[in-house]
């Protein structure tokens, strides 16, 4: 009888390179160690378009795993990443930038090879202060949540030139690393709280919550001046993203309405916010939940913002992690002209009981229905589930 260890090298190279589900390559390389020894990145197609897992939030009986589900199989694979433990986790091309809860200690972690690059620790924060927010009135960003999103400008699995830019906590600041550098670079102030950002053709556009596009070209050793270029031509309220798809450049408005969650639900979920020493039941802010989102094409020469309810063959993936876009067509189960979502909800964390993570689905932008994604209950004050893309480092 053959024994599968003992196979050939150069025969397993040979396999191992016609494995192209992320997941096949990971079962791969636990198989034994001749095995594992050729389950390197530099052996699978990392090139290959892949959609988006949703990492689940932790759970308080595993110390270290946490669990992935994917949306074209349905399967759930569960990972060792004791680097995320306890972590707020923001997510960009496959990476995670964790910091834990009340810290200014800044990682980026790949989850499926466990690879950790260590950031400079300090973010310097403004003085605290409360910010007026459309749906639950004045709002304090605590430094406990030191971190909205983070992107990158390259892959660090590919290259060592590369660019994180990370949206802190309060949404009043963009800062940004470069391998090498001892501290972050603060860009220029903006005039609004920003709510995410983007890599395109160089430079980094963002958007904050009055819909104004800025830009900031970073090609160059100095970091150039932040200025706006385009603006919706109404005020919408909601959470704004900003991301790339086949070349063109997408502003989305996600809208909520407010549901009054003071009990648990039928499952046993608790879902009344929690209330300070001084505060009065009747006075507690609604949660909320997404009504449905609008989403705009921008034409940067024209410096205009186009509505559109068309998406074509793309599927829009949004939540904390970098805003991306798939080819539905080419992957099983993934609808086209849908906005996949998870909780993004980023006020509210520390402030229901249960955590955040009841707010996810799939919004059909034809007909505006919301289906969900994930038939579980995934709750975390922490890190609630967020899209990872799976690939290898």
């Amino acid at each position: 009888m053959c024994d599968w260890s003992e196979l050939d090298r150069d025969l397993l190279v040979l396999v191992v390179k016609r494995v192209n589900l992320i997941e096949d390559y990971l079962s791969f390389g636990t198989v034994c160690k001749s095995w594992h020894s050729v389950a390197t990145k530099d052996n699978f197609n990392s090139d290959l378009p892949r959609v988006p897992w949703l990492m689940l939030a932790e759970e308080e009986d595993d110390d270290t795993c946490r669990k992935f589900f994917s949306l074209e199989n349905g399967m759930i694979l569960k990972k060792s990443i004791p680097g995320a433990r306890g972590k707020r986790c923001v997510e960009s091309m496959g990476w995670l930038v964790t910091a834990p809860i009340g810290q200014n200690e800044f990682t980026l972690l790949h989850p499926f090879s466990g690879v950790e690059i260590q950031l400079p620790d300090q973010i310097l924060y403004p003085k605290q202060h409360p910010r007026n927010n459309e749906y639950f009135g004045p709002v304090t960003f605590p430094p406990a949540i030191p971190i909205h999103k983070a992107v990158l400008s390259a892959n660090p699995s590919h290259t060592s030139d590369y660019i994180l830019m990370v949206i802190q906590g309060d949404f009043s600041f963009l800062n940004l690393w470069r391998p090498g550098d001892l501290s972050w670079t603060r860009l220029s102030a903006y005039n609004g709280q920003i709510l995410d950002v983007v890599y395109f053709n160089g430079k980094f556009y963002a958007v904050d919550y009055k819909g104004c596009i800025y830009v900031c070209d970073v090609s160059g050793s100095e970091i150039g001046e932040n200025h706006p270029i385009a603006q919706l031509n109404q005020r919408i309220d909601g959470i704004y993203y900003i991301l790339e798809s086949l070349g063109s450049l997408f502003v989305v408005v996600q809208q909520f309405v407010g549901l009054s969650y003071k009990y648990v639900s039928d499952e046993g979920i608790p879902l009344s916010p929690i209330l300070g020493e001084n505060d009065e039941e009747e006075t507690v802010s609604n949660t909320y939940r997404t009504k449905k989102f609008l989403v705009y094409k921008i034409d940067l020469d024209a410096c205009e913002a186009t509505p559109t309810k068309d998406l074509g063959n793309r599927a829009f993936f949004l939540g904390h992690n970098s805003s991306i876009s798939v080819q539905a067509s080419q992957f099983p189960g993934i609808k086209p002209n849908h906005i996949y979502f998870t909780d993004n909800c980023l006020c509210l964390y520390l402030h229901l009981r249960g955590g955040c993570g009841l707010d996810m689905g799939v919004f059909n932008l034809a007909d505006e229905s919301i289906q969900p994604h994930y038939d579980g209950v995934s709750l975390s004050r922490v890190c609630p589930p967020i899209w990872v893309t799976p690939n290898p480092c």
